[in-house]
């Protein structure tokens, strides 16, 4: 099954109201790759912003909170993020499963939520550098796969990112040979999980230290079907070439 490419940027903490700009001139040049979808999640300060001003683009938030509503000060719903225009939102990215002591419990309330919610996901998972080095690395984010997956979804909605922990905003990177293992691995997991077909239509994302010189390498491996970028995301100027290189495989 042809699956389209899709390329989303984490902006992270960054970014102030000037940085629409950019944002702008990211949509602007992702409409030279047509075949490809392009996606930015800033800071939950500028996802209305962002939406108003870039309305041919998708825009998403960083996480959500599983309740629709409540007393839960300083999170943001899934419900709020579709009222501010948001298309989709990362669940389970690292820095929240490591930082926020977040389980695969809550990665999964996360996700129906925001599927509830009538936006796109993409749930996050991977390893931290020991497990990688021990030689666990595929069981361990198979065991992620299978606690964090909602148990009903659309697969057109919901995109799984791997991302090991150690190359993220580390500048290092995994063997195209190793990012194919995971990838395929997960592609079966899902297969027995949710069946072919729904495994078949689903994408899966790579994502740690992607940039323009590597992307075209590593977007080809197997079942890779995207890359979710960080700090090559923030500006035109590097991310657009990791479009392209996803063109050049679409």
């Amino acid at each position: 099954m042809a699956r389209r490419k899709y390329v989303v940027g984490n902006w992270k903490m960054n970014g102030l109201a000037a940085s629409i700009d950019e944002a702008r001139a990211i949509f602007d040049g992702a409409r030279a790759y047509g075949a490809i979808d392009v996606a930015l999640c800033p800071p939950f300060t500028l996802v209305a912003a962002m939406a108003t001003a870039t309305p041919e683009g998708a825009v998403g938030g960083q996480d959500c909170h599983s309740a629709a509503s409540g007393a839960y000060t300083g999170s943001v719903s899934a419900p709020m993020l579709a009222d501010a225009g948001a298309a989709l939102v990362i669940v389970g990215h690292s820095e929240r499963r490591e930082g926020f002591g977040e389980s695969d419990a809550d990665v999964r309330a996360k996700a129906e939520a925001a599927l509830a919610a009538g936006l796109a996901v993409i749930l996050c998972v991977g390893e931290p550098r020991g497990v990688r080095e021990s030689g666990g690395a595929i069981d361990y984010v198979l065991a992620q796969v299978a606690g964090s997956l909602p148990a009903e979804f659309d697969p057109a909605r919901l995109a799984i990112a791997y991302e090991p922990i150690w190359a993220i905003g580390t500048g290092l990177v995994p063997t195209v040979g190793d990012v194919a293992a995971m990838h395929g691995a997960i592609r079966a997991q899902l297969d027995a999980q949710v069946g072919a077909d729904a495994a078949a239509a689903m994408r899966l994302l790579y994502g740690g230290s992607v940039n323009g010189d590597n992307a075209a390498e590593l977007l080809g491996a197997g079942d890779v079907d995207g890359a979710l970028v960080g700090g090559a995301s923030l500006t035109a100027e590097k991310f657009l070439p990791i479009v392209a290189a996803a063109a050049t495989l679409g």
